[in-house]
């Protein structure tokens, strides 16, 4: 069987697919209908400074072809995370990537500074790009000069790798990615949820408090791949693809693109089996290709293009 090993943002990742901040709880939710160790990685639910409550309910409804999510970074906060959620994570046969936000470069670097100190944290992801909070100036990853200066805060202090989530609700997000790398970090995470909304035809209102939220699932994917490839096409900082990757063939067309390793999102609510069936599936592509791992299959492509 071929070999899934990757090198992915500064990890050495057992195969090339993660689960995505938010859609797999702080890492043990799911289990055993989705066991963790089947990922290379799971990135935690965003956690923040102090405890937050969330957006009301109604917080999630269903697309044609997707989801529209309203949770406000509803989370325990660093203490609890700490004392409760990452012990619990030891044995988990998966690297451990942390999600984080918070309201100021000074607080980011704080919570880096403090989950520094635990081992089992293999790396963070900055997200900088939530559209679902009250407080809009928190998309940071809207300005190029916010990133660079969140992404140089948390690397003064937190040496391992580092990765920033970039919004595709900007103009240019190549050029985000070089203010990300510049500051640093190993890896950009490219893209969190597209701002979208619903309207309910009886009331002709928005089903969510906050009237605006985040689009997920397939019907993201074509402009998630767009994002990597553009960043890829600039030759710089390493990406960590996400959104609408929902099968092996998902997953191989975010790697043709570009990215090092891809996150699974949505497809995680709506299909438990994908994870694994991705994973045999994508062993099977390489085997009836005639290769050994990835890096072949990579190295096919560039020959190719």
């Amino acid at each position: 069987m071929a070999d899934l090993l990757v090198f992915a943002g500064g990890l050495e990742l057992k195969n090339p697919m993660l689960a995505a901040s938010g859609c797999f709880g702080y890492g043990l939710e799911a289990d055993p209908v989705i066991p963790p160790s089947l990922f290379g990685g799971i990135v935690t639910k965003t956690i923040t400074p102090a405890p937050r409550r969330g957006n009301p309910v109604p917080r999630l409804a269903e697309t044609h072809a997707g989801m529209l999510n309203s949770i406000g970074l509803e989370n325990v906060g660093l203490d609890a995370f700490l004392a409760d959620k990452l012990p619990a994570l030891e044995d988990v046969d998966s690297k451990i990537v942390v999600s984080v936000s918070a309201g100021s470069a000074g607080e980011f670097a704080e919570m880096a500074e403090r989950l520094a100190e635990h081992a089992r944290v293999d790396a963070l992801e900055l997200n900088l790009s939530c559209p679902n909070v009250a407080e809009h100036g928190r998309n940071f990853a809207a300005d190029p000069a916010a990133v660079a200066a969140i992404g140089k805060a948390v690397r003064r202090v937190f040496a391992r790798p580092m990765w920033i989530k970039l919004s595709p609700n900007v103009t240019d997000i190549s050029e985000v990615a070089r203010a990300a790398q510049d500051a640093g970090a190993d890896a950009v995470t490219a893209i969190n949820t597209l701002l979208g909304m619903d309207i309910n035809i009886d009331s002709g209102k928005s089903p969510f408090a906050r009237v605006t939220a985040g689009l997920s699932g397939p019907a993201i994917l074509p402009v998630a791949l767009a994002a990597v490839w553009r960043i890829a096409r600039e030759g710089g900082i390493p990406t960590i693809g996400v959104g609408g990757a929902s099968s092996a063939k998902g997953l191989l067309k975010f790697l043709a693109a570009g990215a090092e390793a891809v996150q699974l999102g949505t497809v995680l609510f709506s299909d438990p089996g994908a994870p694994q069936r991705i994973l045999d599936d994508l062993a099977t592509h390489l085997d009836a290709q005639g290769h050994t791992n990835l890096n072949s299959l990579r190295e096919q492509w560039k020959e190719q293009a």
